[in-house]
C-alpha cells in the first residue's frame, strides 16, 4: 500500500474508523493529522466495540505504529483516559504510540469557553470539548503545546498567565473561575504519564518514508466540516480535507500517493447546518433500527438521501482516487431509493454547493429514483453476492461522484467488508 490519505466526503460519521481499520492491515504507520477528541471512530472486532477519539484506529492491530500529529489538539486528561480504556480491553500501548511535541493542548478554560459561546452566540453544534477555542489560541499564537507540558516550570508560568486572562472572560460570562493549582497539578501529572510517547513526529515520519514504510493518514470529521471548504459557520476548526494531512503532519504533498474517500450510501449530519437531502421518514426509520447515533456524544444524527452534488464537490477538493461506500445495509429495506443529482436555487439548477450557508439551506434537491433490493446484504463478502439492485446503486453513486469504487461496507464489523 502506498502512502494513503483517507478522507470523509460528507459531514463526518461516514464510517472512516472501520475503513481505516481495514486499510491498516496494509500499512506500517497510521497518523492522525487534525481535530481533537470531538471526533469518534468506531471499530468492531470479534464482537468488541472500540470507540477511539484521539488515538488512530491502527492501535487495534499489532505491529503498527500510531502517530498523533502536530495538527491535532490534545486534551491530555482525555487522552490518558482513552489509553486506560483501551488497555482494559486488552490493547497494548507502549512504543506503538507517538505524540507530536508541537501538538497544541486543550485546557479546561477551552471547554468552558466552548460551552459558554454555544449558549450565547446561537447553536453551531459543537461537542463542547474545547476544540474551537484551542485552535483559536493556536491561530492567535497564544496556545500551549505538548512541548510546554514537558517542561513543568515553563508550563506552569504560561498556564498562570492564560488563566488570569481567561478567568476574566469566564467571570464576565457568568461562569466560575478555574483553579490554577488544580489544573496545574492534574496536567503536569498527565504530562509525566505521556512523556514516553512525546517526540518530534515530523522527523520520525520522514525517516520512515526513507525506509520505505507505508503510511496511512487518518482523517477526522468530513469535508463539509472543513474550516475553509465546509458549510461555514457550521464547521469544525481544522482542515478536514486532504491538504490538512500535509500541514497536520509535516509530510509534503509529493510524498502522498493516493487519496481514498469514504462516504455513506446515504447522507447524515450531527448538529446544526444545512443538510439539503434531509428526510424525516428516512431519519426515523434508521433511528428505529438503532442506527445513526454519534460515537462521541450519542446525539441523534440527521439523515437524508445520498447527495451526489456534495460528494462530487468533495472529490474535487480532495483529489479522490478511490471510494469506499459504507452503511449500504442501512438501505436494505428501503424502496424506492432517492439520489440527489442536482440542486435548484431560486429556480436555477446548480451542480456544485453554494458557499453561503443560507443559500445552501434554501437549495431544493433534484432527485432520481432507483429500485431498492429489499433483502439483507450483511452476509455478502463478494461484490457478486450483493443483490443486483444494490450493485447497480453503488456503481451509480460512485459514477456520479467521479472516482473508482474499491470497497463496500455492509456492516460495522471488520469482516463485513467487500474489497473490489
Amino acid at each position: 500500500m502506498a502512502n494513503t490519505i483517507l478522507i470523509g466526503m460528507q459531514w463526518g460519521d461516514e464510517g472512516k474508523g472501520k475503513i481505516i481499520d481495514v486499510l491498516t492491515a496494509q500499512a506500517d504507520i497510521v497518523v492522525r493529522s487534525q481535530g481533537g477528541n470531538n471526533a469518534g471512530h468506531t471499530v468492531i472486532y470479534r464482537r468488541v466495540k472500540y470507540v477511539l477519539h484521539l488515538i488512530p484506529s491502527g492501535i487495534l492491530r499489532r505491529g503498527k505504529v500510531c502517530v498523533i500529529g502536530n495538527g491535532v489538539v490534545v486534551d491530555p486528561i482525555a487522552l490518558l483516559a482513552e489509553i486506560d480504556g483501551l488497555r482494559k480491553l486488552g490493547v497494548k500501548i507502549n512504543k506503538n504510540l507517538l505524540i507530536s511535541d508541537c501538538a497544541h493542548l486543550v485546557l479546561p478554560y477551552h471547554r468552558m469557553l466552548d460551552e459558554q459561546r454555544e449558549l450565547r452566540r446561537g447553536r453551531i453544534g459543537t461537542t463542547k470539548r474545547g476544540i474551537g477555542p484551542a485552535y483559536g489560541d493556536k491561530a492567535a499564537r497564544t496556545g500551549l503545546r505538548m512541548s510546554d507540558l514537558m517542561q513543568p516550570i515553563v508550563f506552569s508560568k504560561k498556564l498562570q498567565a492564560k488563566l488570569i486572562e481567561n478567568n476574566r472572560i469566564l467571570q464576565a460570562l457568568g461562569a466560575k473561575p478555574i483553579s490554577f493549582r488544580e489544573v496545574n497539578e492534574s496536567y503536569l501529572a498527565a504530562g509525566e504519564n505521556l512523556r514516553p510517547f512525546v517526540a518530534n513526529t515530523v522527523v520520525y515520519l520522514h525517516r520512515a518514508i526513507e525506509r520505505g514504510k507505508k503510511i496511512l493518514f487518518e482523517g477526522a470529521q468530513g469535508t463539509f466540516l472543513d474550516i475553509d471548504h465546509g458549510t461555514y459557520p457550521y464547521v469544525t476548526s481544522s482542515n478536514t480535507t486532504a491538504g490538512g494531512a500535509c500541514t497536520g503532519t509535516g509530510v509534503p504533498p509529493h510524498r502522498m500517493d493516493r487519496v481514498v474517500g469514504v462516504m455513506k450510501a446515504y447522507s447524515t449530519r450531527v448538529g446544526e447546518g444545512a443538510l439539503p437531502t434531509e428526510d424525516a421518514q428516512l431519519t426515523q426509520m434508521l433511528h428505529s433500527l438503532g442506527r445513526e447515533f454519534g460515537a462521541t456524544t450519542g446525539r441523534k444524527r440527521r439523515c437524508g438521501w445520498f447527495d451526489a452534488v456534495a460528494t462530487r464537490y468533495a472529490g474535487m477538493i480532495n483529489g479522490i482516487d478511490e471510494l469506499a461506500i459504507t452503511n449500504l445495509d442501512g438501505l436494505d429495506h428501503v424502496d424506492p431509493i432517492r439520489v440527489c443529482v442536482r440542486y435548484r436555487l431560486n429556480g436555477k439548477p446548480l451542480d456544485v454547493p453554494p458557499c453561503d450557508a443560507s443559500q445552501l439551506a434554501n437549495c431544493e434537491p433534484i432527485y432520481e429514483e432507483m429500485r431498492g433490493w429489499n433483502t439483507p446484504t450483511r452476509s455478502a463478502r463478494k461484490f457478486s453476492q450483493l443483490p443486483s439492485a444494490a450493485r447497480k446503486y453503488v456503481k451509480y453513486i460512485s459514477k456520479l461522484t467521479g472516482a473508482q469504487l474499491t470497497m463496500v461496507s455492509v456492516g460495522p464489523a471488520r469482516g463485513e467488508t467487500i474489497v473490489l
